[in-house]
């Protein structure tokens, strides 16, 4: 008889739950799992199952589809599931169908498209998107499946956990649970610092089935015993490379011993270095990547137009200025500052004529919300921030984004510029780019050219000034470029990838055996779309808690 309650022990006071590490995770023995997780690494498409199965729109077939949107697969012994060019083609519930339509969505992004067909068969997944590619809703219409089917009790704990790098992301994701959620019933808390643990503390007490956290603060309430990880079933790293930049490597690995092994693991990136592909082979068993775009390179979304001006400080004011007025009003705008005084300094002088709000990491939560809530609406149409808001801030409507000082990197330049362009929309980036910032004029150049951008004369100037600063090999460089194929992610050869020695002692998971097809195990338009048995981690938990 399978009983929930089996994850977790209570101490005899009833209020702590014991949170025993699981022992070492599913040995990892398949040499082939770190070759596909090599630096530079674009395949061509996978060939789908059936050779030329139509979409419901526009006739196009799924070769078409893939390469019409730079989709490629790597998952070497399967083959790839098609596509969902439709949303009637998924087989989602119809309340869940409901709540896209309203939400106004025409057809399923790339990245939806291709992900859903995966993870709905149980499978691991590593996904390679530029930001605002609705990889939200990729990885979590499928966990509103498996919490329906499994019915765990939500005050044991969650099924389906999603780690996030930022507050501000946390939320956001947390606002599309309940908003695609709530027609199905499913309960979503969301766990982050800054904020009094009390009101979250009872959200887990009165039962969650999906928790939305950042690593920081789930760890702190793993350790008051406050929750149970046991029967999570479903794990989402939103932005694996962000928080791995932001040293939340160490919180990761010890939130994930508290999550069994036999699970189903998700992780989703904007890009993919070393380190992020280090970790994807520690904890995901046997995945299958998709990629949107070129993941060898760092591109800016091209549907954002670029204008990269070299100036001086003294000229930034009044520049920003000009820009200022050409916008129509109630235009919304984000401009970013390197430094918490300048981003306060320049509100409150931007404050008396255009109506603008600052925020930054000093700020409490409860002002950040009311910040981004004045910002969302338009009640404050200009939003001055840190890099706090360069990823995971997903406003559809940002008009222009003004880089008022350069980053300390281009990865951060491209997070930056992409909080407009979202969604199928164009957008327009200012950056001002003064003599302190030529280090980073030659990768700046790198990304104006792949985004087919101009590249001013002033610019090009600065790139034999500049050089490269004294950093290492960069990410993004391409095969040929001496900074690049050969450098610290990696190398391609045109025989395939081939993963770099310093990983090869590196284990990773069994071979991809013959799981059942698709359309045999989603066949249907309800909630049994998984069969008891069919679902790796359901077969599973019937066989251990039985």
């Amino acid at each position: 008889m399978t009983c929930c309650s089996c994850f977790q022990r209570h101490t005899e006071s009833g209020n702590r739950v014991q949170n025993a590490p699981f022992a070492d995770h599913k040995a990892r023995n398949d040499p082939s799992f770190e070759q596909r997780f090599s630096a530079g690494a674009n395949p061509a498409p996978v060939p789908s199952t059936n050779p030329a199965p139509q979409a419901d729109n526009g006739n196009m077939s799924v070769d078409a589809y893939r390469k019409k949107h730079e989709i490629t697969i790597i998952c070497p012994g399967r083959e790839a599931p098609s596509p969902f060019m439709s949303f009637q083609s998924t087989g989602f519930p119809s309340e869940i169908l409901r709540e896209v339509q309203q939400a106004g969505f025409k057809a399923p992004s790339p990245i939806q498209a291709q992900s859903w067909p995966i993870a709905l068969k149980g499978s691991d997944i590593v996904a390679v998107a530029k930001t605002g590619s609705g990889k939200t809703l990729g990885y979590l219409l499928p966990g509103f499946i498996l919490v329906k089917n499994l019915r765990h009790n939500s005050r044991d704990g969650p099924t389906v956990l999603v780690l996030s790098p930022t507050r501000e992301l946390a939320t956001q994701i947390q606002d599309e649970a309940i908003k695609f959620g709530r027609s199905s019933r499913i309960s979503s808390t969301c766990l982050y610092g800054g904020a009094p643990k009390g009101p979250q503390l009872r959200d887990l007490e009165r039962g969650a089935d999906i928790v939305v956290a950042t690593p920081g603060r789930l760890n702190d309430i793993l350790e008051m015993g406050k929750v149970s990880l046991r029967q999570v079933a479903y794990l989402v790293l939103d932005e694996a490379d962000r928080m791995l930049d932001m040293g939340f490597e160490p919180q990761i690995r010890k939130i994930v011993k508290q999550v069994q092994p036999k699970r189903q693991t998700l992780m989703f990136t904007a890009t993919w270095p070393r380190e992020v592909r280090k970790i994807a082979s520690d904890l995901l068993t046997n995945p299958v990547q998709v990629n949107i775009g070129n993941t060898d390179e760092l591109v800016a979304n091209k549907s954002i137009t670029q204008h990269v001006e070299v100036t001086t400080s003294f000229e930034k004011g009044r520049r920003l200025d000009q820009i200022l007025r050409q916008q129509e009003p109630g235009s919304k705008v984000i401009i970013f500052c390197s430094t918490k005084r300048m981003c306060d300094q320049l509100s409150r002088n931007l404050s008396r004529q255009y109506g603008a709000s600052a925020i930054h990491g000093d700020k409490s939560q409860a002002e950040r919300d009311s910040v981004l809530s004045e910002f969302r609406t338009g009640r404050c149409p200009i939003l001055v921030a840190t890099d706090v808001a360069a990823r995971g801030l997903d406003v559809k409507d940002i008009r222009v984004v003004v880089n008022y000082d350069f980053p300390t990197g281009v990865e951060d330049y491209v997070h930056r510029i992409g909080r407009t362009g979202r969604a199928g929309a164009t957008g327009i980036a200012y950056t001002f780019f003064c003599d302190q910032d030529s280090k980073y004029a030659s990768d700046l150049v790198k990304i104006l050219e792949g985004a087919n951008q101009n590249v001013s004369p002033e610019l090009r100037a600065m790139v034999g000034r500049g050089g490269y600063g004294g950093r290492g090999p960069r990410r993004w460089a391409s095969s040929n470029d001496s900074y690049g194929g050969q450098g610290a992610y990696g190398s391609q050869t045109r025989d395939g990838p081939s993963f770099q020695s310093s990983y090869n002692n590196s284990s990773s998971g069994n071979q991809y055996g013959g799981a059942p097809s698709f359309h045999s195990r989603y066949g249907t338009n309800s909630y049994s779309l998984i069969p008891f048995q069919s679902h790796p981690y359901l077969m599973n938990f019937h066989l251990h808690h039985s």
